[in-house]
């Protein structure tokens, strides 16, 4: 039987397709591109089916429930994509640094390990990685560009980094398309409240106090999930040979403090400063990131489009009408900041 990748249009997998940036991206490719598009996901917390619920139908889109840590599944799914964007990982830094690291290393290192070696047996075009910027720790330069050390601060941001260096390796070692992409703090739509801006717009329409670790100054580069996703298509279409092996960080060049984004959402909500609540420095904070935007800029000629004024109103309209939505992903207990 003829491979499927050589009678159907270009199919993209999208690993953790249910999750926040993926099933962002997901619903970009097919608003905007000819791809066909596989969301492979195992439905853990942060994988809502719902966020995929209004083009779950679409006829470019097949979903497979499955784990990436299944090696038999993976190598059967791999075998008939073009493209593989490994968004699946354990994300929730509160979660990684109260119980500690395992759930991280199976997900983000095992599962990433498993994909890298189904594509040395089924060829494939590219495998982009979805790293993370929280990889370099707190910013020693600014802006921090892709040469920063990695210093990782948290159990999360540790097995993020040992994904992207793996992933790495395998390019050297094997020679296989890879490239690895770290995104600044992506904020936008269908984000799970567990996360800062969510949770303090969250927080703000139940009335409730907006919880802040420490004085609330540490800051980072938030990026519009969008314009995330045009980031990642432009990698899909980019030559091959001017990305194989490059981290590129996908960010705004532009930081904003936990406490500015306090300020704003109750700005936005028409909430008193009275809901801010200070809490006990979270261990391991990161006190600044600021993502150097001129490698995307100049191996993809893209930059990011979406101001925060813009993102940030779009994005407590969004919560503001699908309150359903929210209510149904709170977690059971409340925290405080997680970027």
């Amino acid at each position: 039987m003829q491979s499927l990748r050589h009678v159907r249009a270009k199919r993209v997998l999208v690993t953790g397709g249910c999750g926040f940036i993926p099933s962002n991206f997901i619903r970009h490719l097919l608003a905007n591109t000819a791809y066909e598009v596989v969301s492979l996901d195992a439905l853990t917390y942060a994988g809502n089916i719902d966020n995929l619920a209004d083009v779950m139908s679409h006829p470019r889109l097949s979903f497979v429930h499955g784990d990436i840590r299944d090696e038999e599944l993976v190598r059967s799914v791999v075998a008939e994509v073009d493209v593989i964007v490994n968004a699946a990982a354990e994300s929730h830094v509160e979660k990684s640094i109260e119980v500690g690291g395992g759930e991280f290393v199976a997900t983000n290192v095992e599962g990433t390990r498993i994909l890298l070696d189904a594509i040395r047996s089924s060829r494939i075009e590219r495998f982009i990685l979805i790293s993370s910027s929280e990889v370099y720790g707190t910013a020693l330069s600014d802006p921090m560009d892709e040469q920063h050390p990695l210093n990782p601060r948290s159990p999360y941001a540790a097995t993020k980094a040992g994904a992207d260096r793996l992933a790495y390796s395998y390019f050297v070692t094997y020679g296989l398309p890879v490239v690895i992409v770290r995104p600044f703090n992506n904020y936008g739509p269908r984000q799970h409240p567990e996360k800062v801006i969510p949770r303090f717009i969250t927080q703000a329409l139940r009335d409730e106090p907006l919880t802040i670790h420490g004085s609330g100054h540490a800051s980072r580069d938030w990026l519009y999930v969008d314009d995330d996703a045009e980031a990642i298509e432009a990698l899909i279409e980019a030559e091959l040979g001017g990305v194989a092996g490059e981290v590129i960080n996908v960010a705004t060049g532009l930081d904003i403090s936990i406490c500015e984004i306090a300020d704003a959402v109750l700005a936005a909500l028409g909430k008193p400063d009275s809901l801010k609540e200070h809490v006990e420095e979270r261990p391991g904070q990161v006190e600044r990131h600021i993502g150097s935007t001129q490698k995307a800029e100049r191996l993809l000629g893209w930059r990011a489009r979406t101001s925060f004024e813009d993102g940030l109103a779009r994005t407590v309209a969004w919560y503001r009408e699908n309150e359903a939505w929210w209510r149904a992903a709170l977690p059971a207990h409340a925290g405080a900041f997680s970027s």
